[in-house]
């Protein structure tokens, strides 16, 4: 007899992680979107959801004092699955409950891998302001539909790749930035020279790109200077970006 299959869980929200700052009330929510796979129904992997804690943990205490709370998402199962696009519908779902729970509060997708992907995908959602896509998954058959980019107008948008991504061409996300850029201004890509998909080599200055961003994107705060300048500069200029060796130890973070 074949064994019937379970039916998926429901995709759900991570406990918030936020840190005590001068700010008690939630003004804006980062959700942390984990790597996945092309293809599986299988139930995501602990592991993905455990590497997105310790960024949690940055952004939060990064914008603690301006009310700052992160999210990792628990998607239904680990696999994107085609036209099912199951990573971005959870990602859409999970900005629904952000809105059921805090109300009408700026949020920004933050997804690495297939994650950046669905970052990217659902960042139309009326509630999103800013997308952070890094190292992100992205289809390279040449026939395949292209990812839409129109959706993102009106968003800020910062893409961050390694030059050394061998799961994920960094010259997708380029493609991707380059099509983005034509609809939206305010798009701005940086490469992260010698580092891999994991970003690991330089990943304290991601993460404080990544709060630089974050911070300016959903509180208005002024970004740092290669930030602005990348979203000011005209393309490849502001799409090939350096992320700089020790970004952020100026800042304060």
């Amino acid at each position: 007899m074949a064994q019937r299959a379970l039916p998926l869980p429901a995709a759900r929200l991570g406990r918030a992680v936020r840190t005590a700052g001068e700010s008690t009330t939630v003004s804006g929510v980062v959700l942390l979107l984990p790597d996945g796979e092309p293809y599986s129904h299988r139930r995501p992997s602990s592991l993905s959801y455990a590497l997105q804690l310790p960024l949690a943990r940055s952004l939060a205490r990064a914008g603690g004092d301006d009310g700052l709370a992160a999210h990792v998402v628990h998607y239904r199962c680990r696999g994107w699955n085609t036209s099912d696009a199951h990573l971005a519908a959870d990602a859409e779902w999970a900005v629904d409950e952000v809105v059921r729970r805090y109300g009408d509060i700026p949020v920004c997708l933050a997804g690495h891998g297939m994650g950046g992907r669905a970052a990217l995908r659902a960042g139309g959602h009326p509630a999103v302001t800013s997308v952070l896509a890094m190292a992100p998954w992205l289809p390279g058959d040449p026939d395949a539909e292209p990812e839409p980019v129109k959706h993102l107008v009106g968003r800020q948008v910062l893409l961050v790749h390694g030059t050394n991504d061998a799961r994920c061409d960094p010259e997708l996300s380029f493609r991707l930035a380059e099509r983005a850029k034509k609809s939206n201004r305010n798009t701005c890509r940086f490469e992260v020279h010698s580092d891999g998909h994991a970003l690991r080599q330089h990943h304290s200055e991601v993460a404080s790109l990544a709060a630089d961003f974050v911070r300016g994107s959903l509180f208005g705060r002024g970004y740092a200077r290669p930030v602005a300048d990348a979203l000011a500069a005209p393309p490849p200029l502001g799409l090939r970006m350096p992320l700089a060796a020790g970004f952020g130890e100026s800042l304060g973070r």
